[in-house]
């Protein structure tokens, strides 16, 4: 599934990127670079907490809207059926 990151995320896309990157090149090299991998994994986290804990109210909306947020439809109830809407008599 393709990640769509948000304008405030690329450095944190980037830098993942270049992890997955990394994984990859691991596998199929005999140098060994867990070391640098892990150094971009802590500065991944750090970048990851500095950028979040100072979000403008407006990004607080983009990723309250962000099309892969999760969402509780379907993860609550198994079957889950919309009741039809009825109409109200008005109180007398």
């Amino acid at each position: 599934m393709a990640m769509n990151f948000l304008e405030f995320e690329q450095p944190i896309a980037e830098l993942e990127a270049k992890i997955e990157e990394l994984k990859f090149l691991g596998t199929d090299s005999s140098v060994n670079i867990s070391e640098e991998i892990k150094r971009l994994q802590s500065k991944s986290r750090a970048l990851t907490s500095s950028i979040f804990s100072n979000l403008s109210p407006w990004q607080i909306t983009q990723l309250a809207r962000h099309p892969q947020r999760p969402y509780t439809l379907g993860l609550c109830v198994d079957d889950f059926h919309r009741l039809a809407r009825t109409a109200r008599r008005p109180h007398v």
